[in-house]
């Protein structure tokens, strides 16, 4: 199968906060090229991770662009293009496309809990700009699930290319495939990498490689390879980590474990508050097991 841009790990990236919450765009362009560096195959800017919904339009831009400027040659950079209504989510599409995107990360409509009809005429109006659109899927935040019947028919129509399957549920990567052969998809939940990875996956927009790269890429390409003997062992001692990326509190632990690694995580913007001390210190110690076991 030919590669896409969509496919192979790429991190959700997390955005670094200076002390007073504002974005320090140098950081971000370090983490991207480190995120290179690390055998990751591009990132996601302005996902959840990223903290989108607290940025200015101003700032949403600079952080694509940033993303673009810093990554190498055949590097993806895939922006979330997530917002209220279509109209939104098509201006922040062709921004993507104008700075050299090859595809975009689309939540449906997220104002209400939107019925079929909504979500199909959503899609259509953003993929009038002709940028590759992976769906994805967090009925969790939005609402709005993206059945496996719904993809389908948003596939047929010509309307995505992939969807980030957020729910957990690894059994729906088979209905998928089943409705909608040729649909890519992608693991939207680090704590579903080995089961989803197996059962078809072509991608991970993953959580924790932005704290622990190496180890994560390596457990993602031997599940694909259904190479248990190495996975398991990986996955077993990185998932007391994954399991937070499906936590309502997966920003601030994943920025927490960056600054444990010694990468720059940093605050997070309202709402999302510090965690409390004792979580902190459970992800804190999970975190340097993980190092004192040589994951990285």
């Amino acid at each position: 199968m030919t590669s896409k841009p969509w496919h192979g790990v790429l991190t959700a990236t997390a955005l670094p906060m200076r002390a007073d919450l504002s974005v320090d765009l140098d950081a971000y362009a370090e983490h991207v090229r480190w995120m290179a560096e690390t055998g990751c195959d591009g990132v996601a800017p302005n996902g959840s991770l990223g903290e989108y919904q607290t940025l200015s339009d101003d700032e949403r831009t600079a952080v694509v662009r940033t993303a673009i400027e810093a990554a190498p040659e055949g590097f993806t950079v895939m922006p979330g293009v997530g917002a209220y209504g279509a109209l939104q989510s098509r201006r922040w599409a062709e921004q993507a496309a104008e700075a050299g995107a090859p595809v975009v990360m689309m939540l449906p409509p997220n104002t209400y809990r939107a019925d079929e009809e909504t979500v199909v005429e959503h899609y259509r109006t953003v993929a009038e700009v002709g940028i590759p659109i992976l769906a994805y899927n967090n009925p969790f935040d939005t609402k709005v699930d993206l059945t496996p019947k719904l993809l389908a028919r948003l596939f047929h129509e010509g309307l995505i290319v992939a969807v980030k399957e957020f729910t957990g549920d690894p059994r729906r990567a088979y209905e998928i495939a089943e409705l909608a052969p040729g649909l890519d998809i992608l693991i939207g939940s680090d704590d579903v990498v080995l089961e989803v990875g197996i059962a078809g996956a072509v991608g991970w927009v993953a959580g924790f490689t932005n704290a622990l790269p190496y180890s994560n890429v390596e457990l993602y390409r031997a599940s694909l390879a259904g190479d248990l003997e190495k996975a398991l062992p990986l996955y077993r001692a990185l998932h007391p980590l994954l399991r937070w990326d499906s936590k309502t509190e997966f920003v601030q632990a994943i920025k927490i474990s960056m600054d444990v690694v010694g990468r720059y995580g940093g605050p997070c913007r309202p709402p999302r508050s510090p965690l409390s001390p004792e979580i902190e210190k459970e992800i804190r110690e999970h975190t340097e097991k993980a190092l004192a076991a040589g994951l990285r």
